[in-house]
């Protein structure tokens, strides 16, 4: 994974007359006057220039603006580089992660020094800075050979924020380098090729969980055949490539028996819609269609580098979708592992029915205390919410509470919406248990229906991702089409509700 950045932290000390390499950055409001802290470590001549360079260009000190000085008068910095946290106001309500992305996309390629300190902030908020600088930073380019001309090379990104209370600060940092690593590995899968990603790669890819401590169990087709698995291999029916469902296990609750919280992704690895085939155009994003079941890798490797104190399984179906004569077509019955029919309407309806399996699987074997899935299921939800939020559905009103507070509190948002019996009546079938489609109207409400078909009494809840978890929108934190989203968010969900 490469992020280019390299980051420590470090004392808030007499920094401005030293010998400081590389440029120095300090935050102001729209007061622009540096923090009491700052002004010692930096000298008082830092604070003037900043006053009469803002005045000069205008710089208001609005929240996320910046004013770059270079070879600044009485510092041996190179560059003194001003950002603005806005009012009073804004500042009581600081995204830490995009402060953090945002300044250093202004120092990218250089070393750089943050007097990172001011009234209010802690070692939580310094970590958090220090996380979507990180996440700011990552790019994909392992399969561009042309190198740039001499000179040109990319340089890494050296960070040291410093700050009153530097161990604070690391010990916080611990936990949201974890996160960190986590929604990299996220990133990385989605963004990978279908060819180099396939479900016995992505499985291989998961194990390496092991060394984190998590335990994976990897089914095979002979496995998922025994169990019974028939919506889920239907799907694969139509590739070469053999599905995989993966199992991973974290146990860090005190109480091994503690029943764990459980996360599905859906892991499509290619969909081609099968022989109800796609247009061609756009298809190539179809790579990304397993951005539910990266998502869940890349929780479990957060909460197991950090080790947190719950227990957790994460469940993931790995399929490709594909036509060939042997493919599963519409107008086909299948029968999934609750032994519930199903009649197949459209063949790109497909990631309901890998779900579908898994979950089942998953309620039977390990009796979790609440199941949250997620899966790039629908177009209707982009329709529906965009590519800045995600869809939740629920039978939970507790669990659908956390998840929002949850997704407000990361930036990771989510909306919930209805699910009501017009949508499940809407799957129907005349001819078995169920249809896997309910038309063109409604059609992510009726997707979660079907969902929720498998799930029993456990509380639930189903988040439709497709327009977050690829080709979403840019933000401070991410310039990356595969954007690792919701590790993020099922982390703090796990933190706030869920660890002893």
């Amino acid at each position: 994974m490469a992020d280019g950045i390299t980051i420590a932290f470090g004392p808030l000390g007499p920094v401005g007359q030293g010998d400081l390499q590389g440029d120095l950055v300090v935050f102001v409001g729209d007061d622009l006057v540096l923090s009491p802290a700052v002004i010692e470590a930096v000298g008082q001549g830092a604070a003037d220039l900043v006053a009469r360079a803002a005045a000069s260009e205008r710089f208001k000190g609005k929240s996320l603006s910046a004013l770059v000085l270079p070879a600044p008068a009485g510092l041996t910095a190179d560059r003194l580089v001003v950002v603005g946290l806005g009012s009073e106001k804004d500042r009581a309500k600081t995204d830490w992660p995009a402060l953090g992305g945002f300044t250093a996309s202004k120092v990218s390629g250089r070393t750089a020094h943050l007097a990172l300190s001011w009234p209010g902030v802690t070692a939580a908020n310094a970590a958090e800075v220090a996380l979507g600088a990180r996440l700011r930073h990552y790019s994909f380019d392992r399969y561009k050979t042309k190198k740039k001309p001499e000179g040109e090379e990319p340089r890494g990104t050296t960070l040291t924020v410093m700050v009153e209370d530097p161990a604070a600060v690391r010990a916080a940092a611990a936990a949201t380098e974890a996160v960190a690593e986590g929604v990299l590995l996220a990133r990385e899968l989605v963004n990978e090729p279908p060819n180099v990603l396939y479900p016995e790669e992505f499985a291989n890819r998961a194990e390496a969980l092991t060394k984190l401590g998590v335990e994976v169990e990897v089914l095979g087709l002979e496995e998922l055949t025994e169990l019974g698995m028939g919506a889920l291999l239907a799907v694969a029916k139509g590739s070469t490539r053999h599905p995989r469902v993966v199992l991973m296990r974290w146990n860090g609750a005190p109480d091994s028996t503690e029943p764990p919280i459980a996360f599905i992704g859906k892991g499509v690895c290619f969909d081609s819609g099968g022989i109800s085939i796609k247009s061609a155009g756009g298809m190539e994003d179809m790579k990304g269609d397993m951005g539910g079941a990266a998502c869940v890798v890349g929780t479990l490797h957060a909460l197991a580098a950090r080790k947190a104190k719950v227990n957790v399984v994460g469940a993931i179906g790995l399929v490709e979708n594909m036509p060939d004569g042997n493919a599963y077509r519409p107008g086909d019955i299948v029968t999934s592992m609750s032994g519930q029919t199903i009649e197949v309407i459209n063949t790109d309806a497909e990631g309901r029915l890998v779900l579908a399996d898994v979950i089942w699987h998953v309620q039977g074997t390990y009796k979790p205390k609440i199941m949250v899935d997620l899966a790039t299921l629908t177009g209707a939800i982009i329709v529906a919410l965009g590519q800045d939020i995600a869809g939740l559905f629920s039978n939970d009103d507790a669990l659908a509470a956390k998840l929002t507070a949850a997704g407000e509190a990361t930036g990771e948002t989510v909306w919930r919406m209805p699910l009501i019996p017009a949508y499940d009546k809407a799957i129907d079938s005349k001819f078995a248990d169920m249809k896997n489609t309910g038309g063109r109207h409604g059609g992510a409400a009726t997707a979660a229906s079907f969902i929720k078909r498998y799930v029993n009494d456990v509380p639930w809840a189903h988040l439709d991702i497709a327009g977050v978890a690829m080709s979403s929108s840019s933000s401070e934190i991410n310039r990356s089409w595969g954007a690792g989203w919701g590790v993020r968010l099922l982390d703090r969900l796990v933190r706030d509700n869920y660890e002893s």
